[in-house]
């Protein structure tokens, strides 16, 4: 992949999209998108590309997918694989927002394009209760999903092995995640567009 579309960036911080992206590929180019003025000030400040590569930010909103596409076009070559990422983002919008947004943008990638999704997972009745408590303070709230509810975000695209786990287990560096260690109850995969 050479071309990254990356909704829902945050703030940026070390070991970015770009800088992973054009360490192996310096002719990469990244759109970050988000609707954050913090987020835009330092992504102003603090990103950069490869000479070779290029490096955007989009002050757009999620929840208006063709125009994230409709921009992003003027910056990407959409007639080429475009690798979207939506990085802990979905769980700010219910099931009858999130789906939609998804499918729209997935439709938007041509084919042979690469869609990952990562969001906390409601596998733990510990971080449910605690969640349920921070939604419940007037706080933005955040939706766990169940592992099926995510595997609703892949369907008509061929999942890249391991599928849809808990994101401690995709392509792990060590044989097996230390259990023990890896409480981190979010859930993700990587599908392929045909």
């Amino acid at each position: 992949m050479r071309q990254f579309l990356d909704i829902g960036t945050g703030l940026p911080t070390a070991n970015n999209t770009h800088q992973v992206a054009q360490s192996v590929a310096p002719e990469s180019r990244i759109v970050y998108v988000d609707n954050d003025p913090l987020v835009l000030a330092h992504a102003r400040a603090l990103l950069s590309s490869s000479p070779e590569g290029s490096c955007d930010y989009l002050d757009a909103d999620i929840r208006k997918p063709e125009g994230i596409l409709e921009t992003a076009a003027g910056l990407l070559d959409f007639t080429q694989p475009v690798a979207l990422m939506l990085m802990g983002i979905m769980g700010h919008f219910t099931d009858d927002e999130a789906y939609p947004i998804v499918s729209r943008l997935q439709a938007g990638l041509p084919p042979g394009s690469y869609f990952a999704l990562y969001d906390g997972a409601s596998t733990n009745e510990a971080f449910n209760q605690a969640q349920q408590g921070y939604n419940d303070s007037g706080a933005v709230p955040y939706n766990l999903r169940s592992p099926e509810q995510f595997r609703r975000y892949f369907e008509g695209l061929d999942l890249v092995e391991p599928g849809v786990v808990p994101i401690v287990q995709w392509r792990p560096d060590t044989e097996a995640p230390d259990t023990e260690q890896a409480e981190i109850y979010s859930y993700g995969g990587v599908a392929r567009k045909p």
